[in-house]
Formats: C-alpha cells, sequence, structure tokens
C-alpha cells in the first residue's frame, strides 16, 4: 500500500474507533475494537519507520551532492606532478578524436569530453548504439598510450530542470551519475581495469558556454596517480 493509502487507512480506522468509543459495544464486540485498534498502531507504526526512512535516504542525498561539490572544489584547485613516465607519459590532446569530442587540460591532468547529445537521448542515461564507436576510440587510445593512468569519467547537465524525466531522476546530479557510470562500465568493458576507473556525477556543476556545450561526459586522465 502507497503512503497515501495508509496515511487514508490510518485515518479510517480512526474515525470507525472514535464511532465505536462514542457508541459503546451495543453494535461492536470487544473483540472487534480491539482489532481496529491494533491495525490503526500497526499503521502508525509504519508510517513512522516510512518517515524515518526517507528521511534518511534525504540526508545520504545531500551528503553525496555534499561531497560532489567539495570534490568540484578540488578539482578546481588541483595540480599533479605531471603524467607518469610509461604507458604515454606526457599527455596530448591530439591523442582524441571522434564526434563531439574536445580536450583540454586541467592543472596537469587531460580532459576528453564528449558531448552527452553524442551519447545520449535526452533525459536517459543509456548510450546511443552511435556513441560507441566514438568511446572505443576513445578505450583503445587509453588502454596504448595512458595505461598507467587512473581515469575519472565526470558527468555535467545543463541547469535546466528536470521535467519529463524529474520522478526518475530527482536530480540533475543523479542523472548526470548514471550517465557517467554509463560512459565507465563501457570502457570498462573495453578493457580499461576497474581498478584504474571510477566515476562521480556534478549535475550542472562548471557550466560552459552553451546548455549544449554543459550536457557532457568528461573523462579525465589524472596526472601522477597510478
Amino acid at each position: 500500500m502507497s503512503l497515501t493509502g495508509r496515511i487514508g487507512r490510518m485515518l479510517g480506522l480512526g474515525l470507525i474507533a472514535a464511532g465505536f468509543a462514542l457508541g459503546g459495544c451495543q453494535n461492536v464486540s470487544k473483540g472487534d475494537y480491539n482489532a481496529v485498534m491494533t491495525e490503526n498502531q500497526t499503521l502508525r507504526d509504519t508510517l513512522e519507520k516510512e518517515k524515518t526512512a526517507r528521511t534518511e535516504a534525504e540526508t545520504r542525498n545531500s551528503s553525496l551532492e555534499q561531497e560532489n561539490r567539495d570534490l568540484m572544489a578540488r578539482l578546481d584547485k588541483s595540480g599533479g606532478p605531471g603524467f607518469a613516465a610509461g604507458g604515454g607519459g606526457k599527455g596530448n590532446p591530439n591523442d582524441f578524436t571522434g564526434e563531439g569530442v574536445k580536450t583540454s587540460t586541467r592543472g596537469s591532468d587531460l580532459v576528453v569530453s564528449v558531448a552527452g547529445d553524442v551519447l545520449f537521448d535526452s533525459g536517459s542515461a543509456t548510450l546511443k548504439a552511435s556513441a560507441k564507436k566514438t568511446l572505443d576510440h576513445i578505450a583503445s587510445t587509453l588502454k596504448s598510450k595512458y595505461s598507467n593512468q587512473t581515469i575519472r569519467v565526470e558527468g555535467y547537465t545543463d541547469t535546466d530542470p528536470l521535467a519529463k524525466t524529474k520522478d526518475k531522476w530527482k536530480t540533475n546530479e543523479r542523472l548526470s551519475g548514471e550517465r557517467a557510470m554509463a560512459v565507465e562500465e563501457y570502457l570498462s568493458s573495453k578493457g580499461i581495469p576497474k581498478g584504474k576507473i571510477y566515476f562521480a556525477g556534478f549535475g550542472p556543476d562548471r557550466q560552459m558556454s552553451t546548455k549544449k556545450e554543459s550536457r557532457r561526459v568528461e573523462i579525465v586522465i589524472l596526472a601522477g596517480a597510478n
């Protein structure tokens, strides 16, 4: 039974119980009265547990979003000692090409950005079939030239509130995290060791010049992380 249904049921039982109390036991047995009161208390206990679980879930979500913001702040200040020798040496932005692919540096890290519209349909976290060719090339380059590096896959969205998919994703942070995870899992399936790659969702943080550019997944090759 849904939360709303339980509340309605509890209110109905309360009215019945009140009627029993006012009308006495002429038409209703004591056993029936006690059964109603027991069910009413059970529903109250269930509602209280559900409220507690919902509060805990909201607290966990807020904590994860704060961790994402803290990580973003550290990324802005980060600067590594340079790429480790072996597996590619210095990062080269020209190593990565493909539809919707742009490369840049962030401190000493190499950032490979792939347009969200190339990877996913609107409101979806399922990779397009056409996106896999681009990711195949990225995976091949990561394995051949950056095998010693740790990879962080970062998901981003624009600032528009979720509309049609709000019930599914709840927040932009969750959608961006699911998209980053989809890319991470695909790269892992192509040979990137799971111990060398992880994902994070940042939602509308770090906006680009346009909403289209803001919707993206960044594959960050971490400098000096072996």
